[in-house]
């Protein structure tokens, strides 16, 4: 079997699933990566077929995503070009984790695609919503449209919607607590944390900056360029961890049985459902870095915070059934056509 798996390049959740999933897919068959996107640091230990420029957004530096640069970024073009390039007629399966080249490649060509993402799992009508937000709503359900839809989430709140893929680096850390916090802001320049987290006294900070090329130190706060490895050990090792409402860091803090406060995105509807369902669960989150939100954060410093959850490691019996169904339904599908074909 043929299998192209598509990853969405926006962010570094994806591709941290991506290495657990990846291995998995190698044991049904023969798999080529696609990677789109350009706002990611961290590497797949595994050759990339095709690296194309997609359709993603670009960090802002104020909390939100930056829609000029965005904008400017965006070549339709270039995007349909490389839909039309996309050669989805060779393989047999094609997954897609909110990936949108082969996912419209896909559409405009009449084949199936399996949606495979924590996308999914936001748009579910079961899942926590933000009630604001009918545009964030709709560029979730048509950006990258599939034919099977099975997605990742916090709690399984339907059918067909998993708990998170922790990554095995992650099962394997020795969790310790050296009592630093651990940040991870993308959307917030280096300044603005700085200017904000040093305020806290006798507290101290590992920020992991997508915009610093070294590590080193501003106000007694320590800088770091998002390194995979050096980020694992400063979660398995760090109090807590404050970050935006992504999927993967917050996850993988609960399961570490870290401390967690959240600050979603802001206009990014994705995070602010996620950051309802982080409340539901009992994780602090603020709408930003505001006066009244650092009164929040220096609460949040001072209590304790007993959340874990022990996301049970079923990600290899997750993809063989979604795989092995797909199969059948397909099987069904030829045998019923056979059936029709055939003169009575």
């Amino acid at each position: 079997m043929k299998i192209l798996y598509a990853i969405q390049g926006t962010g570094n959740g994806h591709l941290s699933r991506a290495k657990d999933i990846i291995p998995i897919l190698k044991t049904i068959g023969a798999v080529d990566v696609l990677v789109s996107g350009c706002e990611v640091e961290l590497c797949l230990p595994f050759e990339i077929k095709y690296k194309l420029k997609g359709f993603g957004f670009v960090f802002g530096k104020k909390g939100g995503i930056d829609f000029w640069k965005t904008i400017v970024n965006l070549n339709i073009r270039t995007f349909f070009n490389e839909i039309r390039q996309l050669p989805v007629a060779n393989y047999d399966l094609i997954i897609s984790d909110f990936e949108p080249v082969s996912a419209w490649a896909s559409f405009f060509k009449g084949k199936k695609i399996i949606g495979l993402s924590h996308q999914i799992a936001v748009i579910n009508a079961n899942s926590p919503k933000y009630k604001k937000g009918w545009f964030g709503r709709l560029v979730l359900r048509h950006y990258a449209p599939v034919t099977y839809k099975y997605g990742f989430h916090f709690k399984c709140y339907s059918k067909g919607i998993f708990g998170p893929v922790i990554r095995q680096e992650i099962r394997n850390q020795k969790v310790t607590n050296r009592g630093h916090y651990t940040v991870y802001l993308p959307s917030f320049a280096e300044d603005v944390l700085v200017d904000v987290l040093a305020s806290f006294k006798n507290v101290q900070w590992e920020v992991f900056s997508k915009r610093a090329d070294k590590i080193h130190f501003r106000n007694g706060i320590m800088i770091c360029p998002i390194e995979n490895d050096e980020f694992v050990k400063s979660l398995a090792s760090c109090e807590g961890l404050l970050c935006g409402a992504g999927f993967e860091a917050p996850a993988e803090a609960l399961f570490l049985g870290k401390k967690l406060m959240v600050i979603p995105m802001k206009n990014q509807y994705e995070q602010l459902c996620n950051g309802v369902a982080l409340q539901e669960l009992g994780v602090p989150v603020i709408n930003g870095l505001r006066a009244s939100d650092r009164v929040l954060i220096e609460k949040w410093i001072a209590e304790e915070q007993n959340i874990t959850i022990a996301f049970p490691d079923e990600s290899k019996a997750i993809v063989h059934k979604i795989v092995s169904r797909f199969i059948l339904e397909e099987m069904i599908l030829e045998e019923h056509n056979f059936e029709s074909a055939v003169p009575l």
